[in-house]
């Protein structure tokens, strides 16, 4: 590995024993959710990262596909807090954040204000068909998914670690919508998309469903070890070269007007991905990396993730509506117009 960014390896005892935990975790986990949960391979792996890296995801897919139950699997198998939204268009801020209520003390008949806490003081929260309510109730939750806190009449209240939003939308129904704000997209770490499984897998699911299904889960991973392995992932190291390569995949995503960018991205998008997507694409290929036995970063991290990452953040014009190119067509082009460096992993 060359020119590794920063003087921290994970050489010493205690980093090893986490990293080996991690990986092993991760097998316990999958093994867990084949309990209740048939295929989806990928889109596993994707919310596993997720909860690794500390990030937040958005999960696209049509009704039917288990994007509920999922999640709340998986908020079994770590055994930690869950909380499910339905997004609705007369939901407010308040029933997602919580209120101020008046409260009377039965001693002495005192009434006072008295902050009742909303479904988002949990650790994993479902926001489901977050795209069903307007920007400003979708809005309530970027302060929560950022920085893990909330502000209700002027007073901060801190969400407890680990802390995770999953939202999911419906990608086929338009009426009754709301688009998402581009800086809620840009607080998703992965889009996540699920889609019909292969036939056997249906069988399978068709099977066990239709059946007395009730499996109990042991809990292997807990939250403190989610927490300690989302430490564990900024520590490990990427090389110059890999760095590099995730910020000119993410830079050459934006169009200019100095006729610098490429071509194809000039013609089809409108807005390009921020630097939070470099940064998503290195976090995610350092968990992606521990999770395979490495304790270092490749290229092949970083393109494996560049469609999760990136899909949701690339905008397309009218240009590209019109000749149906999609987000994730422009990433695969990205992918192809940027050249892997010569050195490195």
């Amino acid at each position: 590995m060359d020119d590794v960014i920063g003087t921290v390896v994970l050489d010493s005892p205690d980093d090893v024993a986490l990293a080996d935990k991690m990986k092993n975790g991760r097998e316990q986990i999958l093994s867990e959710l084949r309990k209740l949960i048939i295929g989806q391979g990928d889109v596993i792996e994707e919310v596993l990262l997720t909860l690794f890296v500390g990030g937040n995801s958005l999960i696209v897919g049509v009704p039917g596909l288990a994007k509920t139950l999922l999640i709340h699997t998986i908020a079994q198998v770590v055994d930690l807090k869950f909380s499910r939204i339905q997004f609705t268009p007369d939901l407010m801020p308040s029933d997602i954040t919580g209120t101020d209520i008046i409260q009377e003390d039965s001693e002495t008949g005192r009434r006072e204000m008295v902050f009742s806490e909303g479904p988002v003081f949990t650790n994993i929260l479902l926001a489901d068909e977050i795209n069903r309510t307007p920007p400003k109730t979708q809005s309530a939750l970027l302060e929560a998914m950022q920085e893990h806190r909330v502000t209700v009449q002027g007073r901060t209240y801190t969400l407890e670690e680990p802390f995770y939003v999953f939202a999911t939308q419906n990608p086929i129904e338009l009426e009754g919508t709301y688009s998402l704000p581009e800086a809620q997209l840009d607080r998703f770490m992965f889009q996540i998309i699920i889609d019909h499984m292969n036939e056997d897998d249906e069988m399978e699911v068709v099977r066990t469903t239709t059946g007395i299904l009730d499996p109990e889960f042991s809990h292997a991973i807990t939250g403190a070890d989610l927490v300690a392995f989302q430490e564990l992932v900024r520590r490990v190291p990427v090389s110059e070269s890999v760095l590099k390569y995730a910020v000119a995949l993410t830079r050459a995503s934006r169009p200019s007007a100095n006729g610098d960018a490429l071509d194809f991205v000039n013609k089809w998008i409108a807005y390009g991905a921020s630097v939070r997507a470099a940064q998503y694409l290195v976090l995610g290929s350092k968990a992606r990396a521990i999770t395979q036995g490495r304790y270092h970063v490749s290229f092949e991290d970083i393109r494996a993730l560049a469609q999760p990452v990136m899909r949701h953040r690339v905008l397309t014009n009218f240009h590209a509506e019109s000749e149906g190119k999609t987000a994730s067509q422009l990433v695969d082009m990205l992918l192809e117009a940027v050249p892997v460096p010569a050195s490195g992993m």
